[in-house]
Parts: C-alpha cells; structure tokens; sequence
C-alpha cells in the first residue's frame, strides 16, 4: 500500500485530504467518483493509512504496528464492504457491515474508516439505511463511498458527504508513472497513454496487454497502407475509426505518435521513414482535423481530409 507521496496526480483531492488531517477537520462522509481505473481506490487506501498511523501527521510511517496491518488489509478498523450479488449491494450488506457495528468502538485505531467500492450499485434501500448513519455518525467514524456513477446515488445521500473526483490525468503523468515503474520504455509508454485517456489502471493493464498491442499495430498498419489505399479502403477505414467517438480521439494522438516516429525513422535512414517537411504537413493537418471535430463539422469529412493528407505525403515522404 502507498501513501499519498506515492500517487501521481490527484493534487487537488490529495491537498484536501492531507488538509483535513493537519487541522483536524476529517468529515465523516466521503464521495470519491471517477471511472474504473482511475484511483479511487489507491487514493481511499492511503487516506486510511495516513489517518491511523500510529505516529500521527501526514506521512505515515509505513513500520509501525498498525501501518502493517493496514497495508496487509488486516486491520480490524479498516472495513471493505463487500456484497455477494455482484450487481447490487443490497440493504443487508449495508445493516450487516456498517450500521449494525458502527456504533461499536475502534479496537485499536482512534478511528473506524468503512470504504465501500462500488458504491453506485447501492439499491435505494441501501443507500436510505446508510443514509440514517450518515446523519448521525459517532465521532470516530469515517465512511468512504467509491462511485464510477455518483448519479446513480440518492441526493440526500451526496449532499450530506464530501464530494471528491478523481479526473483523467495529463498524459505526462501517465507516462512518468510507466517508465518509473519499468511498466514501459519511453515509447510504449507515450503510445500506451494516448490509449489510456488518463487512467492509470488502464495505463497498467494495457502495458500487458496482447490486446492493446494488436489495436495499436492495427492502426499502424492501416496508417502504412494508407499510400497505396484507394478511395473505398480510405471510406472503409473512416468507418472503422468513426464507430466510436472515443476512438476518434485516440486514433489522431495515434497519429501524432506514429508521425514521430516516422520522422525518427527518415533520420535512422529507414525506407518507410517521412521528411520533417512531410510530418509538419501531417500534424498541421491533425490539427485543422481537431478543431474541424470541436466545431461540429462532418466527422466522415474532417477524417477523410486527414487521411489523404497522410496518403499523399507518406507516398513520397516528402
């Protein structure tokens, strides 16, 4: 387990949390939103082994008895709510793990934190039973609320919790986090980020991912073909890109990957390497495409001007 020091990004939840704990003014309640893989989890983890650390402050010291505890996911204190039905968390999981023991004493932390993921899948008979807790917490008690969808969370719950989001993070961030943590060398790492749109979780799997690898080498592979491609093909490869506006947008940071590359490739001397003349006319170009796209002009249209942009200089690599 990590403590705060050890999570890329997130400053502004991270600068709440630790703030909280320097002035003693720890809400009872928390929210933490974001999509699957994004750090709600790591982030709740180290919010708890930072508020029972047995030496107090902001930096836990990861030796004591507790810290180890917490880390191995043993200590009595720290409870993950679980639920059996994996599509709801019903309202005896609720009772069974958070308001049927609440009102009992720590044994052995000056707080009892209760972190419950998937929290959006709380049905409405859940979310009232905890809601009756919320109100009227002991002093000790912390609950944390993990959501990929806070809609799905009844207004009275949120209002009466700290809402936190935990937002994609810049691709350099992404980045870093790979190649310090031998996930990546350089460039995979920059083309895994394109990919993972800011999510570290993503950013982990996709590192080891024969899935991934095939996507990205299909992509290339279209871009190589693009030379010899005839109108139908580049119709059809539109098509293929067009099917999910997600992948519109990681196919044109694809672009800008592979025409540095490409670019590289013409100053090692490699034969299907382009000309920095050529990679600025292709990168104008994707940039003419992304704000065709932001004012709503055709998609079909603002692709299909960038892939014969990319078919007529990769043909002669000037």
């Amino acid at each position: 387990m990590i403590d705060f020091n050890g999570i890329i990004g997130h400053d502004a939840i991270k600068k709440h949390l630790l703030t909280a704990i320097e002035t003693g003014q720890v809400s009872h309640a928390y929210l933490i939103s974001g999509e699957a893989g994004s750090g709600r989890k790591t982030i709740a983890d180290a919010f708890a082994l930072t508020l029972l650390c047995e030496r107090g402050g902001t930096v836990p010291c990861g030796v004591c008895h507790t810290c180890r505890q917490v880390a191995a996911g043993t200590h009595p204190d720290v409870i993950h709510v679980t639920h059996e039905k994996p599509a709801a968390i019903s309202v005896d999981d609720i009772r069974g793990q958070i308001t049927d023991t609440v009102d009992i004493r720590p044994f052995s932390a000056a707080r009892k934190i209760y972190i419950v993921p998937d929290a959006e899948k709380m049905t409405v008979q859940a979310q009232n039973a905890l809601l009756k807790t919320i109100e009227e917490p002991p002093d000790y008690a912390v609950i944390i609320l993990l959501s990929e969808n806070d809609e799905a969370l009844l207004d009275t719950v949120k209002s009466r919790m700290v809402k936190l989001k935990a937002r994609p993070l810049p691709d350099g961030d992404v980045i870093r986090y790979l190649t310090e943590r031998n996930f990546a060398d350089q460039r995979k790492a920059e083309q895994i980020a394109s990919f993972a749109r800011g999510n570290i979780g993503k950013a982990i799997m996709f590192a080891d991912s024969e899935d991934f690898r095939n996507a990205y080498e299909e992509n290339v592979k279209m871009l190589k073909e693009l030379p010899d491609a005839d109108t139908e093909k580049i119709l059809d490869d539109i098509k293929k890109i067009g099917e999910n506006k997600e992948d519109v947008s990681v196919f044109l940071k694809l672009v800008r990957i592979w025409c540095r590359d490409m670019l590289v490739g013409k100053k090692e001397g490699k034969r299907e390497g382009i000309s920095f003349t050529a990679a600025d006319r292709i990168l104008k170009e994707l940039d003419r495409t992304e704000d065709r796209l932001k004012a709503n002009v055709n998609q079909d249209l603002a692709l299909e001007m960038l892939l014969l942009t990319i078919s007529e200089k990769t043909r002669d690599g000037r």
